[in-house]
């Protein structure tokens, strides 16, 4: 089994330059593939998508704004009601909608087609690893794919509704009533939950960056509040103006970089140790 791992690194070290580019127009293909058919199921399921998941947050019914109430009541504090009114949205183009139909559902064909586009570039990469670190990292898809899926929800379910809440209902003056633009909406939506989905992949990045010895725990744990307020900042980009978000954001990432210190830490070890 040894000698058939190493025949085909061998294989893979002599293929030539132009074989890796086919190989690698295989990989996008199929994954272009996977996108496009995702996309079209996303594109027919139109009142799945829009009603019962992106403009759901909105909504009183809302699970998150429903937790929220139920915990203001308990609380008897009525300021953590949220999206009590739905916002109103609105389409000032004429293709607008369609337009948006159509963003909406290459994005969520991406969103659902993450875990077979990492396990695509994981059979890319697979060739040029030897055995040892191929069994080091075969759960790196489905940990991969996890954290971005979790981010994702929890940028969607916990951060969204307080975005709505907050950038829907300010106002600077009793005189203006806010009427949101739908691409604004989508815009707001997208940006906090794909944002917070990859910043969720902190670990993972660490993880390889530390095993080619780019990162060490002692780089990590000397530039701590560096990157604490690295991590504010990326918090305040994605999410609104409002504190609240930011700290909700910023807290599971700082969690996630003490995790990767520990992480880069045991990449260390492990280096440390092959070199004695």
């Amino acid at each position: 089994m040894e000698n058939t791992d190493k025949d085909n690194i061998k294989n893979e070290d002599s293929m030539p330059f132009w074989s890796h580019l086919e190989e690698l127009r295989g990989h996008l293909v199929r994954s272009c593939i996977a996108v496009g058919l995702l996309s079209i199921l996303a594109f027919l399921n139109k009142s799945l998508i829009f009603d019962n998941i992106i403009l759901a947050p909105k909504e009183p019914q809302f699970i998150t704004n429903q937790l929220f109430y139920k915990l203001s009541e308990i609380l008897s504090a009525p300021a953590l009601k949220i999206n009590i009114e739905p916002v109103k949205i609105i389409n000032i183009e004429m293709a607008g909608q369609f337009k948006t139909h159509i963003l909406i559902s290459l994005i969520s064909g991406i969103i659902l087609a993450i875990p077979y586009l990492i396990w695509e570039l994981w059979r890319f990469i697979r060739p040029a690893l030897n055995p040892k670190e191929r069994a080091n990292s075969k759960g790196a898809v489905f940990i991969t794919s996890i954290l971005f899926i979790t981010g994702v929800l929890f940028g969607f379910l916990l951060i969204v509704p307080l975005a709505v809440n907050f950038l829907g209902s300010y106002q600077v003056s009793g005189l203006v009533e806010n009427q949101i633009a739908l691409r604004s909406y989508i815009n707001t939506v997208s940006m906090i939950s794909l944002g917070v989905g990859i910043l969720f992949e902190l670990p993972v990045m660490v993880y390889f960056l530390s095993k080619v010895g780019i990162l060490t725990p002692l780089i990590m744990r000397k530039n701590r509040k560096v990157a604490i307020v690295i991590i504010i900042a990326l918090s305040a980009i994605i999410t609104p103006p409002d504190i609240i978000s930011q700290i909700l954001v910023g807290l599971p990432v700082i969690v996630l970089y003490e995790i990767s210190i520990f992480i880069a830490s045991f990449n260390y070890k492990k280096r440390q140790a092959k070199n004695i």
